[in-house]
């Protein structure tokens, strides 16, 4: 019996009227009408707004304001003409010191209400610059007919159409101000339509841009592709399948980014589509933290889990004993040993494993390590925490990229495992998006 199709109700025209009540984790206002819950974007709390639907479901709605009927004081005038259209940010429309005291209260109110841990006491917020920062990311690209221009950039928000953007503020000046000529020298190729995304990667000295190819270009295109390269001062890559199969152009040089840790001596080299830190300037104030925190000396076992590239585990063999750095990727993992090698540091180990799945047979698991720094993905480490009654670790520094798995994994830590919440704080890795990167410290 074939299955009616379900057909969806229209959402209401007519705005509605509202007081923001508080914040979602998201950076999203949060109000309820007749007993719903609805998140809306844009509005702070305080403030009165007519909004409009843009989703309701079941439990709660979503909308998104037409008219600010009252201000609140932290409320300021979007930098970017495309902000509330684009999705790569979501918060431009808050000063910038309520953005980290919002991200500071949304990390202790996931501590209590998921974790059921006390923050008794906060590192001041990380800093950097506000715009500019971004020197990591995947853009979209779409070649739309009808306006007979390839688009650039990032998603709209909430939506999973490319956005009609010429430029983005946060996105380093190399690649943010050159979306429109980005587009319009890919809308001059024969491929033009078979390109869906590009890979940013900016070191210290060099930009890459890694172009997704699903057809090969032709003698014309490579020679277009060149042209542009050389007059912008960039490397024009190839991808034609995974992120290993990423090539410089025919007859090009290959250009390895790099960037440096000044105050431990330290260059990372990686290539385009390897996962590095968007924000320098927090990149170093973060490794800086966790050297001071950790307090590492020659007597010391260091354990690096979700160590990718080697970012965190060769500034702490600078100064511990022995350090070993464990990643799921193999490719991440063998470009840490050399980055190792390219640092000349001899005392560390680097070893892929699946720290999701059970490691017990691991022969670098079944030693002793007396600190431990944990890196983990937005879905938290709590798989690998169990192990720590093994390694009865003194000292525990996490870096989260997700206050909700942090605050999850800090109560296994101080209500299973017996850690005390030494200190957090917030780092400002994302300025003008609602992420909330952050770090924490345990001890025995």
């Amino acid at each position: 019996m074939a299955q009616r199709k379900r057909t969806r109700k229209p959402l209401p025209d007519t705005p509605v009227a509202v007081t923001i009540e508080s914040l979602a984790h998201d950076g999203r206002g949060v109000a309820h009408v007749d007993g719903k819950v609805v998140f809306i974007d844009e509005a702070l709390p305080g403030e009165a707004v007519e909004f409009i639907y843009t989703e309701v479901r079941k439990d709660f709605a979503e909308g998104k304001v037409v008219k600010l009927l009252s201000r609140a004081a932290d409320r300021v005038d979007a930098l970017c003409a495309h902000y509330g259209v684009c999705g790569g940010c979501s918060f431009q429309h808050v000063e910038a010191a309520a953005q980290i005291r919002i991200k500071q209260e949304l990390l202790a109110e996931q501590f209590k209400r998921i974790g059921k841990v006390e923050l008794t006491e906060s590192w001041p917020a990380m800093t950097g610059p506000h715009w500019g920062y971004r020197r990591k990311a995947r853009m979209g690209v779409k070649y739309v007919a009808k306006k007979n221009r390839v688009l650039v950039g990032f998603r709209e928000r909430r939506h999973p159409y490319l956005a009609e953007i010429d430029s983005c503020v946060v996105m380093h000046p190399l690649v943010g101000t050159k979306l429109l000529a980005l587009g319009e020298m890919i809308a001059g190729l024969t491929i033009r339509e078979k390109i869906p995304q590009i890979e940013v990667a900016i070191g210290d000295h060099d930009c890459v841009l890694a172009v997704r190819v699903l057809e090969p270009p032709t003698a014309e295109d490579i020679e277009r592709m060149r042209s542009f390269a050389h007059t912008h001062g960039i490397s024009l890559c190839l991808q034609p399948k995974g992120p290993d199969t990423i090539v410089p152009l025919p007859g090009e040089p290959e250009v390895i980014p790099t960037y440096a840790l000044p105050e431990q001596g330290l260059e990372f080299k990686f290539k385009p589509a390897m996962f590095t830190q968007v924000n320098y300037d927090i990149n170093r104030q973060m490794i800086n933290r966790v050297l001071e925190t950790l307090n590492l000396n020659e007597n010391d076992s260091v354990l690096d889990l979700f160590c990718g590239l080697g970012n965190f585990t060769l500034p702490m063999a600078k100064f511990a004993g022995s350090v070993v750095g464990v990643e799921g990727d193999l490719p991440l993992v063998n470009h840490a040993r050399e980055n190792a090698r390219h640092n000349n540091i001899t005392n560390v180990e680097f070893y892929a494993a699946d720290l999701s799945k059970d490691i017990s047979d691991q022969p670098w698991a079944n030693r002793k390590y007396n600190k431990i720094l944990l890196d983990p993905s937005r879905a938290g480490a709590s798989e690998v925490l169990h192990h720590l009654k093994k390694w009865r670790p003194e000292q525990i520094v996490y870096v989260s990229c997700n206050p909700s798995t942090l605050a999850r994994d800090a109560g296994i830590l101080v209500n299973d495992l017996g850690y005390k919440l030494v200190k957090a704080g917030v780092m400002d890795m994302f300025p003008q998006t609602g992420h909330v990167e952050s770090m924490a410290w345990f001890s025995r």
